[in-house]
């Protein structure tokens, strides 16, 4: 029994509506949570998203909580929309197998890089600032509990996309002088 292409690509659709789901409702916890803990009640610092405790940070300052939350908010917020845009060329069929270097794929893989390394730089970004805050000597939960770590996984895979972009850039054009020239 083989398995075609177009099973694999149903099971990556379901899949990518699950983690979909999954980080829009880390996102959102994130959002609501700093808003809930500047504005209403600071005591929530404590228990601020899957027991994350940011209540160290918050005593410190105010406004370095708003700045990680923030960080923590933007990367969270990217990555939804990461996968907003899989579950969207999926659900779409944008994806023709019988012609794949179309602009639709291009665009797709384009995006999909350069927000790739803006999740990586804005990681990379929130694990410095975690760092520096450590050293001011207040107490910072891990860059995996913060939903910070591995920027440099991110800008790899976005450096990878880019070149895999290129490369379909190059193919639309090699296809398109082909269809010109018969």
């Amino acid at each position: 029994m083989k398995i075609t292409t177009q099973e694999i690509l149903k099971v990556l659709y379901i899949f990518s509506w699950i983690i979909f789901v999954g980080v829009c409702i880390e996102a959102g916890g994130f959002i609501f949570n700093t808003f809930f803990t500047l504005v209403v009640n600071p005591v929530d610092a404590k228990h601020f998203w899957e027991g994350l405790d940011l209540s160290s940070l918050y005593q410190h300052d105010p406004g370095f909580f708003l700045v990680i939350t923030s960080m923590m908010c933007t990367a969270a917020v990217m990555r939804a929309l990461l996968f907003y845009w899989i579950v969207k060329i999926l659900h779409d069929k944008k994806l023709d197998m019988s012609q794949p270097f179309s602009k639709d794929v291009q665009r797709f893989i384009f995006r999909i890089s350069y927000l790739s390394l803006f999740i990586g730089v804005c990681s990379w970004w929130g694990a410095k600032y975690s760092a520096w805050m450590v050293k001011q000597g207040v107490v910072m939960p891990d860059l995996q509990y913060l939903r910070l770590g591995g920027a440099d996984v991110w800008l790899f895979m976005g450096v990878t996309l880019f070149v895999i972009a290129q490369i379909f850039k190059r193919g639309i054009e090699i296809q398109t002088e082909n269809e010109l020239t018969v």
